[in-house]
């Protein structure tokens, strides 16, 4: 099965920029999906952004829209998020989630098959 491992978080001030990686091992993920959640102690997960590994088609939440840019690199069968001008409302632990891109519902954690264990992003004020 698919394993994820996640990487790049840290404590960063408002307005600076964190690029966080998933690396991605087992079988292919060509067909697959895979998208950024996040989770704030005491609140709900958040989808974040979500990209197809073929096609790279790209969506993005209402609070990710303009700031994040998800992108992903074959050779490196990884996938990146490039978050910039960060506050601290960002702060969360950031997980990425990969399943079949014609089944999922980017926003919906149920969708999704395989897991990684989550990045700390911590931004300062």
């Amino acid at each position: 099965q698919v394993q994820l491992v996640e990487s790049g978080g840290g404590l960063v001030q408002a307005g600076g920029s964190l690029r966080l990686s998933c690396a991605a091992s087992g079988p292919p993920l060509s067909g697959s999906g895979l998208g950024w959640f996040r989770q704030a102690p005491g609140k709900e997960r958040e989808w974040v952004a979500a990209i197809s590994w073929n096609g790279g088609h790209s969506r993005y939440s209402d609070s990710a829209e303009g700031r994040f840019a998800i992108s992903r690199d074959h050779a490196l069968n990884t996938m990146f998020l490039q978050m910039n001008n960060l506050k601290p409302e960002d702060t969360a632990v950031y997980t990425c989630a990969a399943g079949r891109w014609g089944k999922l519902i980017l926003s919906q954690p149920g969708t999704y098959d395989y897991w990684g264990r989550g990045t700390q992003v911590t931004v300062s004020s």
